[in-house]
């Protein structure tokens, strides 16, 4: 097995974690912020969503000799971000992302619940996932109305990384923020040195669960994770030509979640971004090969997982506004493709707008979030609509 690695697939793989880390993990920070945790929280969160990543993207390749990319639950802590925080604070958002983690494992074991999931109509799928990120993607422009000095340079950054290459552009702006942050760096701060690689703080949080956090939290957080994390995961290995068995993946990187959640981490999942980057050509001549790409990344993510408490404390001395600039600008591919995906039947657009407005909205009703309602509303119109229409076919 070991002579069978290539150079390409380390590199690919090692790319891949590189890229894949670079262009979300400010939006990690931001969500388990906005649920409340503190700073050794939102340390061990990440720590924790880290590592259970880099541990499936090792275990699942070798296991099933395909590129299973695993990945965090970007657009999942996308959601978390915008929401609103639960009044029983992150004990209630840790007992969701319990919940949660849960509802995926039983969808590995109720192949009849994935099903489901996937019937819901994709442009309200899709409405539902841009909905939830569009509050984050907004940070910029907000952001350069009160900063300009600061945030201008960063979305320059931007542009030239995206001109180069679309996968470059994160990349070149976490660049651009280092070197922000240094040369407005207060000389007094310690925070960063103080703060060596190693372990967070492993402390589990006594979880609070509730119906509130259940349906405002759990259960849109597990339809982004399908919708916009597992459904396109597979799909890249369906193009990809590799055989498997969703069932066990599911169950395995639910098991994986659900293990993580009680230290305040965010579930995770299939990837389709770096799944793409790691099934493909670049990865080796050989596709029977290329998982070890897969197992290149998982190693990376093992060893950024204990550069957790560093990166919390540099997030922490960088502008606010900085760091919440960079999570939208990771998020406005996603947020261009959810859009189109939503709007592309001109003849179907009321459903999904009105999924759309009701996730972006940041409204609550009955204690339940926006993301939520969107979802039942979307699906009731678009059912209602498609009801019309057969009607109007049998009479017409």
């Amino acid at each position: 097995m070991i002579r069978q690695i290539s150079p390409s697939a380390i590199y690919m793989g090692l790319l891949a974690a590189f890229v894949g880390y670079s262009a979300s993990f400010a939006i990690v920070l931001a969500g388990l912020t906005a649920m409340g945790a503190n700073d050794s929280q939102v340390a061990t969160g990440l720590f924790f969503a880290t590592l259970g990543m880099g541990l499936c993207s090792i275990w699942l390749p070798l296991a099933t000799r395909i590129p299973a990319a695993i990945a965090w639950s970007t657009p999942g802590a996308a959601f978390l971000a915008a929401a609103a925080t639960l009044p029983g604070g992150f004990a209630e958002a840790v007992g969701a992302l319990i919940c949660c983690a849960v509802l995926i494992v039983i969808t590995g074991f109720v192949p009849a619940l994935g099903r489901l999931v996937s019937s819901i109509p994709k442009p309200i799928a899709n409405a539902l996932l841009a909905g939830v990120i569009v509050p984050l993607c907004l940070a910029p422009a907000i952001s350069a109305g009160k900063v300009p000095y600061l945030i201008l340079p960063l979305l320059l950054a931007w542009i030239v990384g995206f001109a180069w290459h679309k996968l470059a552009a994160m990349p070149v702006t976490i660049g651009a923020v280092i070197i922000l942050v240094v040369l407005n760096l207060d000389p007094s701060h310690t925070g960063v040195t103080a703060s060596a690689p190693g372990l967070p703080a492993l402390e589990a949080i006594m979880p609070v669960f509730t119906l509130r956090g259940f349906i405002s939290i759990a259960v849109p957080l597990y339809l982004v994770t399908m919708a916009g994390q597992n459904i396109p995961g597979f799909a890249v290995l369906d193009l990809g030509g590799y055989t498997y068995e969703r069932q066990p993946l599911l169950r395995k990187t639910g098991l994986a979640s659900l293990l993580i959640a009680p230290f305040g981490a965010i579930p995770v999942n299939m990837s389709a971004i770096t799944a793409a980057m790691m099934s493909g050509e670049d990865a080796g001549r050989d596709p029977a090969q290329r998982y070890w790409a897969a197992v290149a990344s998982g190693v990376a993510y093992v060893i950024i997982a204990f550069f957790s408490k560093p990166i919390v404390a540099f997030a922490n001395i960088a502008p606010r506004d900085l760091i919440t600039a960079v999570a939208g600008l990771a998020l406005i591919p996603a947020l261009v493709s959810s859009l189109s995906a939503a709007f592309a039947d001109p003849g179907r657009v009321e459903a999904p707008a009105l999924t759309f407005l009701f996730a972006a909205s940041g409204m609550t009703m009955f204690g339940v979030s926006g993301a939520f309602w969107g979802t039942l509303v979307g699906v009731l119109v678009w059912s209602l609509k498609q009801w019309r229409r057969r009607a109007e076919d049998k009479t017409g």
